[in-house]
């Protein structure tokens, strides 16, 4: 019988560090709203959401690639299991970004930005069966919140009107269940190596499928167009900064709490939408955006202050 993979360590980190990791998953999130943007407009240009995601990944294992040269002391490389989880986080990642992309080019950034974020549900549900987390009327509550929040900004409650299709909700859903096994699959992963050498790992794992699945003389046409200084920019922030902001804010966020935090990203996504891409938001998906923020707001003060 295989054993059982080691529980993610436990840290009860100062109210000073469990502060500033929370400030590193936030930060992260405001590069992916922006990158969610980012490749609404090159989808918006034709490019396929498999090309767009390769070449975000692509371009982030290059930093993650940096960074581990930078700094190589405990990589972990030669442990077996770290490849094991780091292989399962790099798969997450290639369906998250896949499966968002696809999402935005068949509804929208918000949409897609905000489904993505059904993820705290499925991780505090995860949390509690496993018992990772502790079950609390304020983390049920948070739970709602958020599920009503993303209802109210999706505005899934009417699927079929506007641009909002079965499959741009279905993929939006997909890129939130990835998100998931993403986390506790680095959780995993965490204590046989480096961060950087979990991304290295995870991005090249995620190269690997995307170029299996993408189109050759589309990927290929990514090196000579005029649209480039997008797909860098996609890449730096949306598949290198932010990953490195995120892993390192996860080692002293709990799972279910990194990932409320997070729901910055779709709020900083539907105003790029806004802004950018002349999408209009109604009042209901204000009001969801309200209820986001208002969550997040709550959860932070109360992971600071629990009793």
């Amino acid at each position: 019988m295989a054993q059982q993979p080691p529980r993610p360590n436990v840290k009860h980190p100062s109210g000073k560090t469990q502060s500033l990791g929370g400030l590193f998953v936030v930060l992260a999130a405001l590069c992916w709203g922006l990158s969610g943007g980012i490749g609404g407009v090159l989808t918006a240009e034709g490019w396929s959401p498999i090309v767009v995601s390769l070449s975000r990944g692509a371009i982030g294992l290059l930093v993650v690639l940096l960074w581990l040269a930078l700094r190589p002391a405990g990589s972990g490389l030669m442990n077996g299991r770290l490849w094991l989880w780091s292989a399962v986080a790099g798969a997450a990642v290639a369906g998250n970004f896949s499966f968002y992309f696809l999402s935005i080019a068949e509804g929208s950034v918000a949409v897609a930005a905000t489904l993505m974020y059904s993820a705290p549900v499925f991780v505090y549900l995860v949390s509690f069966a496993f018992r990772l987390e502790r079950p609390s009327a304020f983390k049920w509550t948070a739970i709602a919140l958020v599920t009503l929040g993303v209802i109210l900004l999706t505005g899934i409650y009417d699927v079929g009107a506007g641009d909002i299709t079965l499959l741009a909700v279905g993929a939006g859903l997909l890129s939130g269940v990835s998100y998931a096994v993403f986390i506790f699959a680095f959780k995993y992963a965490a204590p046989h190596g480096s961060p950087q050498a979990i991304l290295v790992i995870a991005f090249a794992v995620l190269v690997v499928i995307l170029l299996g699945l993408s189109d050759a003389e589309q990927t290929l046409a990514v090196l000579g167009t005029s649209s480039w200084p997008l797909f860098v920019t996609l890449g730096v922030l949306g598949g290198g900064l932010s990953f490195v902001l995120y892993i390192v804010g996860l080692k002293h966020t709990a799972p279910a709490a990194a990932s409320i935090l997070a729901m910055v990203e779709p709020v900083t996504a539907s105003l790029f939408s806004v802004v950018v891409l002349d999408e209009s938001l109604a009042a209901m998906q204000v009001l969801g955006m309200a209820l986001i923020l208002l969550t997040v707001t709550a959860l932070g003060v109360h992971s600071r202050n629990p009793n």
